[in-house]
């Protein structure tokens, strides 16, 4: 992602018990165990799925 403005995004809440298209988003983010960080293209796109999942998820720095 060289160049490319990017967005790291860590999981810190559960699935269990939550729609399964928040479940979906998750997975789509490829956020997939507790405490996993991803670094992202930060598009329209993944800042949208990541205002879906807000309670699941934090921005890291």
């Amino acid at each position: 992602m060289a160049g490319k403005k990017s967005v790291k995004v860590r999981r810190i809440g559960s699935p269990i018990r939550r729609e399964s298209s928040q479940r979906a988003t998750l997975l789509g983010l490829g956020l997939k165990r507790a405490h996993q960080v991803v670094e992202l293209e930060d598009t329209p796109a993944v800042q949208g799925m990541i205002r879906k999942v807000a309670h699941l998820v934090e921005v890291v720095k």
